[in-house]
């Protein structure tokens, strides 16, 4: 009997690879923060309708007394059903704003004439278990509409209310009847669900429950702290609307709650501690960004493994040396002293972050730099025993610095600045790029798995080293986390909180019955 030899065994790839969203993991404590600011509401939460739909879901479960696996199918042919309805009743195509999860895999199940495949659309429509259901999880049992345990889902402390069960019931009798087709005239029917249809009942509910509110009236003992807490941040981001122009709602809470003295001298936002963690937030969230943007610009410097510049590999020399020829001349010191103070006399942060980011005449790798440094100034000024000593700088610090400390932080940069002061920026350069690369080898070895299907380990990072030279295996994302005040504003937007308003070319507007019920000032 014959050998091939196909190789030595010690040639085979010893290392399977990955790669990681947050590859310095300096994003954690935004994270944190952002879970306890904005409490049922998550960045993939995206319309309305769907609270209500698995509030429906529990409720029909319950009602029928559904084990596990019957709550799964029927939550599974509704999601397919709602896909289907809103394609039915757009024949011109889906408004953009109304496009229902899963729709382009329900589509190749839908038939003008015939109806709609139910059993294939359901089993088509998402690869994951109980489809999206998992996008809302969270969100719906904070906000305590939905629970879900070993049947299933079923109904929260707030029960879905008669009328908004009756507007998905066409759809759910459908879904639950088990046959595996849904005619023309059932996908009508059940169209009175589809995203964009007013359904008052469903605002009124929702409205109240995201504001915490009972008839109009926000009694707090009656509430959980985390629905006291979203709907602290709901009046933050209200006033901010009210005080200040723009088309961002990030934008108008940075303008409102992040620079300046309105924080404490508002008589509004000077009585909500969440403001002021806001502040820190929004101040540690500039950190966080410049480092992203940073280590995606160095990794963008090494050439790939086997692409078109695989040559391109680097030494870590010389990726100091590429950040260094982006820094200036001149000392720490000096360049700090010529950013200026970053706190007023009274101890009201001043933009510099800001204004840094509106700067285009510097190198953008600098101008990150002098970011992280802006941070570490902030950061000394916090723990040196200047900071102002009131509540409302006792939450904001804290939130800015975070509950401990970490690899790069805001206290890590304060330290460089003491022991880099009157030192050359670019010694200050070189030993910036050192630590990313400890920390990023850092936070692949605690990422590294054991792979079962591969009998493998398998470590997680985009950049690799061979022979003390790097290479990468894709690009760094140097996106801003985001900090889901576009998604709370979303979904008050949809329950008729905010507006947009068209004298304004559409800027953001607070409505009546915003004004009433988070009691904002004029």
């Amino acid at each position: 009997m014959g050998v091939r030899t196909v190789g030595p065994a010690w040639a085979e790839e010893g290392l399977g690879r990955g790669s990681l969203k947050s590859p310095l993991s300096v994003e954690g404590p935004v994270w944190r923060l952002v879970d306890r600011l904005v409490p049922g509401v998550s960045s993939v939460t995206k319309y309305v309708r769907y609270y209500t739909l698995y509030a429906a879901v529990a409720a029909e479960a319950e009602r029928r007394s559904l084990g596990t696996e019957e709550c799964r199918t029927l939550l599974r042919r509704a999601e397919a059903l709602l896909a289907a309805a809103q394609i039915a009743r757009s024949p011109d195509g889906i408004p953009a704003g109304l496009v229902p999860h899963g729709h382009d895999r329900v589509q190749p199940a839908l038939a003008a004439d015939d109806g709609l495949d139910l059993d294939r659309a359901a089993r088509d429509y998402s690869p994951r278990t109980w489809g999206f259901w998992s996008q809302y999880t969270a969100p719906a049992q904070i906000l305590g509409i939905v629970t879900s345990g070993r049947d299933g889902l079923r109904p929260g402390r707030h029960a879905c209310p008669a009328d908004v069960r009756a507007l998905f019931a066409p759809l759910l009798a459908v879904a639950g009847s088990g046959r595996p087709e849904a005619r023309p005239a059932e996908l009508a029917e059940a169209g009175a669900a589809a995203l964009g249809e007013p359904c008052e009942a469903e605002r009124e509910w929702l409205a109240g429950l995201l504001t915490a509110t009972a008839g109009g009236t926000h009694r707090p003992e009656a509430w959980e702290a985390t629905d006291r807490t979203r709907r602290a941040t709901l009046r933050v981001l209200a006033r901010s609307v009210a005080l200040h122009a723009g088309d961002s709602y990030t934008d108008r809470l940075r303008e409102t709650v992040a620079f300046g003295p309105l924080l404490a001298e508002d008589p509004f936002l000077s009585a909500i501690p969440e403001a002021a963690r806001w502040r820190g937030l929004l101040l540690r969230h500039y950190s966080v960004s410049a480092w992203r943007r940073l280590w995606a610009d160095l990794v963008a410097q090494v050439g790939t493994e086997d692409g078109p510049d695989g040559g391109r590999d680097r030494s870590a020399a010389d990726l100091r040396a590429w950040l260094c020829d982006h820094m200036p001349d001149g000392t720490v010191d000096r360049e700090l002293a010529a950013l200026g103070p970053v706190h007023d006399a009274s101890g009201h942060p001043l933009p510099v972050e800001r204004e840094l980011m509106d700067d285009r005449d510097r190198p953008a790798p600098w101008r990150d730099v002098l970011v992280l440094l802006t941070g570490g100034l902030r950061a000394h000024r916090a723990d040196d025993g200047t900071h102002p000593a009131d509540p409302l700088a006792a939450h904001a610090r804290r939130a800015f610095l975070g509950d401990r400390q970490e690899f790069l932080d805001p206290r890590w940069m304060a330290g460089l600045l003491r022991e880099y002061g009157p030192r050359p920026v670019r010694d200050l350069g070189s030993r910036l790029v050192d630590d990313m690369l400890a920390q990023s080898r850092r936070v692949a070895l605690r990422k590294l798995r054991y792979d079962p299907r591969t009998g493998r380990h398998r470590v997680f990072s985009r950049l690799h080293m061979r022979n003390d030279r790097y290479f990468r295996l894709g690009e760094e994302s140097s996106a801003e986390i985001g900090i889901r005040v576009h998604q709370l504003a979303s979904v008050a937007r949809q329950l008729g909180l905010f507006a947009a308003d068209d004298a304004r070319g559409g800027a953001p507007t607070l409505t009546d019955h915003a004004r009433t019920s988070l009691d904002v000032m004029p």
